[in-house]
């Protein structure tokens, strides 16, 4: 008792599930059945005979002709016939006054456990075969076989009638020299591999693995496949081949199994027949785990179901099933069904089918006389089911059909001629009921035309399901979207608005199945050696160049007037930078610059004024007038440098500062040769003092300054400066500057001014220490000495900088080495004269000796 009432709590809430599972019925899902038939085996073919006679049937025909337990996988292929045989019954125009009824092929379809209703005797359910098998003539009907290819080719070599074939479209049969009497009512898959690859693009899959059968069949679809697939990139991961025959796959199914467990490829497709060993293969993979999202046909949907299924996102099934519309119909058909006429076990387990999922029981009688007729219906009508049918129920579908218009044709052709010797209904000429079969066009009773003839050629429409299974094996089918292989290619699919990957949350994310992790903008892919493209390595994009979209297999450059920004996803607008006015270093310069210009102006005109003194005498004041007037201009000339460059600029840059550092340095030279030939190359006599008086020294300027235009000129005529847009220097900024034009040309002005500095400070060097009060051969010695240091650090410094940097070295090593000059020589000379004047004289023989 105890045990009992702990068992009961589960049992309640598994009452309660069940009961919560029959009342939701979402309008965008629909249930899929049980996976496995009673008898073990998952799709038996079925074989129907199609008849006519003239006048009404039996009432009790199909309990007759039905005298054993259907397996739960067919019923589907019964209910089709039911009611597509009682739709063209009921209508007047197609078969009149005729009754289309259907048979079975002996041993097909049954339940081989099933048994053998005693109260119909195996007399009367052949007389109801409508003397199928009897009389002198044999009849030809037509014979519906399917949906595996197996059977239906053995049925088609050993029987000569017609038959129509509703399972998937098979190219074996499309054979008319080999199987002449067979015709196939499904559309060729010609686009079922450019429909699974726009699927991998639109879910960004690009590393696939592939299952096939190791026929005919399944070589031509990898073949299909493989070529699609590197048209757009996407890579096969590994093909696994499975041969049909058991024994050859037995001795390589290890390997298979760990392929498929050791990839990373988390997408497979399988393609090839039920019943086969790829059928076992994938069940195998089941049993060990594999979590995969398998990528197959409608053919393969049933044997997803599995009873221990787990809610992982990795987990799950996409199907592609040609596009057919619900038969409206059909819901109100099951609803109405007369229970009479068909068996009364196939309304119970449609119930059971549609919303319990179970299947009957192996020892259960197929009658259940224990549920009343009105009871199953209208609990039936209760509740709004919409069955929607296979792609092979579809096929069977359109085949009744196709055979019905065939029957009807030959019935007219036969009013037409009377003379015929054939009963009406009845047909025996297979080569003519094979003939008007083949070419047969109608338009079934949902708009769709069916044309028997070019059913390979037609450009047939995809849907795209998700089998979404539940617990305990409660199987749904979720529409992705369509696939239509006759649009433009942009329009080609189509994925439903409201789709979600799985049940929400974190399995609503599309799970992923790439070789390499997706390269994102700002990097560029980068392929190794003997890999499969899809396998790469990401690197950021160099310097100025951008990628902004992913897994690109090249940056783009930047143009020349935008930059990278820092992610490298987007080019930015450079702001234009040259040495402004504006800029705070470039205010400074020029502050400088002017204040330099404005005190040697200053000492000039103290000079000036004080021109009678002894310390401005001495040393020759014309040339000390000279150098500050080319200090002067050696300090304006960097206000050059500063501003917006243009060519004239650009050009009077350097050959302003050339000449006037070379008048200042050559004025430097000539105050030194002065001094030199006044105390070191002079004796008592009368032969150099009038060298000293005619003013040779003074010579030195225009010939030094000569020498160095004509070097500025040479430069300017074979490669004179030009403006520079320099994207390279400053990040994010266009710097605009004067290109030198001829950098040894640049680097001979500079280096004849050195080697005026050089010869300066020499001969300075050598007069610093000759007796005189006013002697300034030692400032001229520190003058030099700064000249020389300035431009000898400026070097280095100048190449190893880049922009505006590189122009503010240029002017500030000008001011640097002009002022040196202008504080060497000049302001010991001004302090003496404003400051201690008293000192101002010098000894009358000195004054008559230098002039």
């Amino acid at each position: 008792m105890k045990k009992l009432c702990d068992f009961t709590p589960s049992f309640l809430l598994l009452k309660f599930s069940l009961i919560l599972c029959s009342l939701t019925e979402p309008s965008c899902f629909w249930r899929i059945q049980n996976n496995e038939d009673n008898n073990g085996d998952l799709r038996g073919d079925c074989g129907f005979v199609l008849l006519t006679q003239e006048g009404p049937i039996d009432e009790k025909f199909y309990n007759y002709v039905i005298n054993f337990r259907i397996p739960a996988r067919r019923y589907e292929y019964f209910l089709v016939m039911f009611f597509a045989t009682d739709e063209i019954n009921k209508n007047p125009y197609l078969l009149p006054n005729m009754s289309f009824v259907f048979s079975l092929i002996a041993g097909m379809c049954e339940d081989t456990l099933g048994f053998i209703d005693k109260r119909h005797s195996p007399q009367k359910y052949a007389s109801n075969f409508l003397n199928y098998n009897c009389g002198l003539r044999k009849r030809c009907d037509v014979v519906l076989t399917g949906p595996s290819q197996t059977i239906s080719v053995k049925l088609a070599i050993n029987y000569r009638r017609p038959k129509v074939f509703f399972g998937p479209f098979n190219p074996n049969l499309s054979d008319h020299d080999q199987f002449p009497y067979v015709y196939q009512v499904a559309t060729k898959d010609t686009y079922l591999s450019h429909g699974m690859v726009s699927l991998m693009l639109q879910f960004r899959w690009n590393w696939i693995g592939l299952v096939i059968s190791d026929d005919d069949q399944g070589i031509q679809f990898l073949s299909d496949l493989r070529e699609e697939m590197q048209r757009h990139g996407i890579c096969l991961a590994f093909v696994n081949m499975i041969p049909e025959t058991m024994q050859i796959y037995m001795t390589r199914a290890k390997t298979y199994d760990e392929q498929i467990m050791e990839s990373t490829a988390k997408v497979v497709v399988i393609y090839g027949e039920m019943n086969s060993t790829l059928e076992i293969s994938f069940r195998r993979w089941q049993d060990l785990g594999a979590q995969r999202i398998w990528i197959t046909t409608s053919q393969w949907d049933v044997i997803i179901n599995k009873k221990d299924f787990s809610l992982d996102f990795f987990h799950g099934t996409v199907i592609f099933v040609h596009h057919n519309d619900r038969i409206a119909k059909f819901r109100n058909f099951m609803q109405t069904i007369n229970t009479n006429k068909y068996p009364v076990d196939i309304s119970h387990t449609i119930l059971k089918w549609n919303y319990f999922n179970c299947s009957i029981s192996k020892n259960s009688i197929s009658k259940m006389d224990h549920f009343t007729f009105n009871n199953t219906l209208e609990w039936l009508a209760k509740h709004k089911f919409d069955m929607v049918l296979s792609e092979e129920g579809y096929n069977l579908y359109n085949a009744v059909y196709a055979v019905a218009h065939t029957y009807h044709e030959l019935i007219l052709q036969h009013v037409e001629s009377p003379e015929m010797a054939e009963p009406r209904g009845l047909f025996f000429d297979c080569q003519k009921v094979a003939s008007l079969l083949k070419t047969m066009v109608f338009t079934n009773p949902l708009g769709e035309l069916v044309n028997m003839k070019h059913r390979e050629n037609q450009c047939a429409e995809y849907d795209i399901y998700k089998i979404w299974n539940f617990p305990q094996g409660l199987g749904l089918k979720v529409k992705l979207g369509s696939y239509f292989p006759c649009f433009p290619h942009s329009q080609h699919i189509h994925m439903s608005e409201d789709f979600e990957w799985a049940t929400g949350g974190i399995y609503s994310q599309v799970p992923s199945s790439m070789c390499s992790v997706t390269c994102t903008a700002g990097f560029r892919k980068i392929h190794q050696k003997e890999t499969a493209d899809c396998c790469f390595d990401c690197a950021q994009c160099p310097e100025n160049e951008v990628s902004n979209e992913t897994d690109m297999e090249k940056c783009v450059s930047c143009p020349d007037d935008k930059y990278a920004n820092i992610e490298k996803t987007h080019c930015l607008p450079r702001a234009v930078s040259f040495l402004a006015y504006e800029d705070p270093l470039g205010m400074a310069l020029g502050c400088m610059a002017l204040s330099f210009s404005a005190i040697t102006i200053l000492v000039l005109v103290t000079f000036v004024k004080y021109k009678d003194t002894p310390i401005v005498k001495a040393n020759n004041r014309i040339l000390s007038y000279i150098l500050l007037i080319a200090l002067v201009f050696c300090f304006l000339c960097s206000l050059l440098f500063i501003g917006h460059p243009n060519q004239v600029s650009c050009i009077l840059q350097q050959t302003t500062f050339g000449v006037f550092f070379t008048v200042a340095i050559s004025t430097v030279l000539a105050k030194t040769i002065t001094v030199v030939m006044a105390f070191k190359l002079t004796t008592p006599g009368r032969r150099m003092r009038g060298v000293m008086m005619t003013g040779a020294p003074k010579l030195v300027i225009p010939i030094c300054t000569l020498i160095q235009l004509i070097l500025c000129g040479i430069w300017l005529v074979t490669s004179p400066p030009f403006i520079e847009r320099d994207i390279k220097s400053e990040h994010g900024k266009i710097v605009i500057l004067c290109n030198k034009g001829s950098v040894i040309a640049f680097h001979v002005v500079l280096g004849y001014l050195g080697s005026l500095a050089l010869g300066s400070f020499t001969m300075a060097f050598l007069a610093r220490n000759l007796p005189d009060r006013f002697n300034e051969a030692k400032f001229l010695t520190f003058s030099m000495l700064v000249f020389c240091s300035v431009w000898i650090t400026f070097l280095p410094v100048y190449h190893s900088t880049r922009g505006t940097v590189m122009v503010v070295v240029e002017v500030f090593s000008i001011l640097a080495s002009s002022a040196g000059l202008l504080g060497c020589i000049f302001v010991p000379k001004c302090c003496v004269i404003l400051v201690r004047p008293d000192s101002n004289f010098i000894q009358k023989y000195k004054d008559k000796l230098l002039y």
